[in-house]
């Protein structure tokens, strides 16, 4: 019998140290990676994911440093390459290196390319040490990889990489390698980050290969199965809890709201969650129909990570179960469908590199059905984000910036929302302005909370930041964002959040207003961008929230005096609270 088919006894403390070896080589995997970059989107944002993955193509442990985004579509990454190995008549062989961003093929979006490394003990395939990470430009239409909302299909997204052997049988293929540097703009730099995903993810094959000769194959193999029972249990557990029935929610996404074809803008994002026993279906049948425009989501890759996330992360919370292994186990008792040819299932080669937004809207409305059955466990609607693509060309060669522009939670039970954060299936870090301003030629002026722009409720929702950048030399913008034109929710009572928005030449005669998705646009050494993040719903009723945490937020300027007798109910006379006045105003 094959040791990757035996089924060894394994004891809970043994199962435990394993684990903890195996997200050790995750968490080592993130720093090394994060540290060999070249790029701000991995050094500084850590916009990239890192994860082992077994014969079955299920995940045994990921990266606590990366996005959910970037780690969560790791198998959906080998699944495409194997089965693209199999048309082709490939195999794996030791010293093999794939290169893989094909959306229709598992991969999240063209920019975030797959590095997979085939793991080998005693001459047998055993799993694939896997890295992932957002690429500042994939040799696109424009410069940049983001932005480019104006793609037609997949073709003009950029290079696309199905399952591509840079490395085979140890030997560099240099003819890939060179294609790669006369096709990709700032190539020194994303080649480079390339180069380190490589070695990250060597790394992680080295250091699986020392567990399994310390424990014994047999042994690390009946470890992961056992944990991943465990994570599956605990989600069962924790289904089993909500009472059986389908709960519904719907969402809209701007579109391209200076389109004069309605089908694309005020796009629905329709969910059906069903509850039966201890397993959860999702459906997403209502979604508008697919656009020839590029904010198409992979079903596989994005869709369903947005989903795993959502429901992993509200039932599971982590200050009611502790530490929960993130592995496959946990999508076990998930079943989602997407009727093909919708946003959420497109047909090759729609365009989907700017999925971002649209799968971050596929969470919140997720969250909001949830809502039906565990309101206390879920916040208001979030305020999306933006993701800005700076550039431009010094001589002969190419600078690229991407900038991920926070938005912000609405309001929980018992907390406010968070300010100026990335929300749900992203957590990436913002960008230092010290790292901006020493890199690229631009200018931060601004970069600050909003004013007058807190969703009011018993707790309030979080709001969003303003960020105003100056070109300081000529060069090229373009932004995929959302949320410009529906204003997150608000939940039991709560307010509707504030929409963001996109202002050319801000405070100048000039000032011009700009919807939330820009194709690649010329700018002017000078010319100033201002981006304003949106503010997340309320959650509770507005005049519940106490009289002091409303005095604290029109002290901070967040909302302003008139806003806390309008709005809240509490009137505020010379810096203090009138108590008889709230008590008769809130009574009435």
């Amino acid at each position: 019998m094959s040791v990757l088919e035996s089924k060894a006894a394994i004891d809970p403390i043994t199962s435990q140290v394993i684990q903890g070896a195996l997200e050790n080589i995750a968490i080592e995997m993130g720093h090394k990676l994060a540290r060999m970059s070249y790029s701000s989107i991995i050094r500084e944002s850590e916009d990239f994911g890192c994860a082992l993955v077994d014969m079955n193509m299920q995940q045994l442990c990921e990266s606590t440093e990366s996005t959910p985004l970037q780690s969560g579509p790791i198998p959906g990454y080998v699944r495409g390459i194997k089965k693209i190995f199999a048309e082709r008549g490939q195999e794996f062989a030791p010293g093999d290196v794939i290169m893989h961003n094909s959306t229709y093929h598992g991969a999240s979006h063209g920019p975030d390319i797959g590095i997979c490394i085939p793991v080998f003990y005693e001459g047998q395939l055993i799993g694939f040490s896997v890295t992932t990470a957002h690429h500042l430009d994939i040799g696109a239409l424009t410069p940049g990889s983001c932005g480019i909302v104006d793609a037609v299909d997949a073709y003009a997204e950029g290079l696309q990489f199905k399952a591509i052997k840079v490395y085979e049988n140890g030997q560099k293929n240099e003819q890939v390698w060179s294609m790669l540097k006369d096709n990709i703009r700032a190539s020194a730099m994303v080649v480079g980050d390339i180069e380190a995903q490589i070695a990250a993810a060597r790394i992680g094959a080295e250091r699986y290969i020392d567990i399994i000769e310390k424990y014994g194959i047999e042994t690390v193999l009946a470890a992961s199965e056992d944990l991943m029972k465990y994570s599956e249990t605990m989600l069962r557990n924790a289904i089993e809890n909500l009472p059986d029935g389908t709960y519904q929610a719907e969402g809209f996404l701007d579109g391209y709201l200076d389109s004069d074809d309605p089908a694309e803008k005020n796009l629905k994002i329709a969910v059906a969650l069903t509850v039966e026993g201890s397993s959860i279906k999702i459906d997403l049948t209502g979604t508008s129909p697919q656009i020839n425009k590029p904010i198409n989501m992979p079903f596989e890759g994005t869709v369903d990570c947005a989903i795993y996330l959502t429901l992993r992360s509200i039932l599971l919370d982590s200050e009611t179960y502790g530490h929960i292994p993130q592995n496959a186990g946990l999508i076990r008792p998930i079943e989602i469908y997407a009727p093909k040819g919708t946003l959420c299932n497109p047909i090759f080669p729609a365009p989907t590199i700017a999925r971002f937004c649209p799968g971050n809207l596929v969470a919140d409305t997720l969250m909001k059905a949830l809502g039906e059955v565990v309101p206390h466990q879920v916040s208001a609607g979030v305020g999306n984000l933006q993701v800005v693509s700076y550039s431009g060309l010094n001589e002969e060669n190419y600078w690229v910036f991407m900038d991920i522009m926070e938005g912000s939670y609405g309001g929980r039970n018992g907390q406010k929302g968070m300010d100026a954060v990335d929300t749900l299936y992203a957590n990436t870090r913002n960008n230092p302005i010290e790292d901006i301003e020493s890199h690229y030629p631009l200018r931060v002026n601004r970069y600050e909370l909003r004013e007058e722009a807190c969703a009011a409720g018993k707790d309030r929702g979080g709001i969003g930041s303003i960020k105003e950048v100056t070109f300081l030399e000529d060069g090229s913008l373009s932004i995929e964002a959302d949320g410009h034109h529906f204003a997150p929710w608000g939940f039991l009572g709560g307010k509707d959040g504030y929409v963001g928005g996109v202002i050319l030449h801000p405070n100048t005669e000039r000032e011009h207003h700009l919807p939330s998705k820009i194709p690649n646009t010329r700018m002017k050494e000078g010319d100033t961008i201002q981006l304003i993040g949106p503010s997340g719903g309320g959650y509770g009723h507005p005049y519940e929230r106490q009289p002091k945490l409303v005095l604290e937020d029109v002290i901070d300027e967040y909302i302003t005096v008139e806003m806390a007798e309008t709005q809240y109910g509490v009137v505020i006379e010379n810096g203090q609270i009138n108590e008889e006045k709230t008590r008769a105003l809130r009574g009435a």
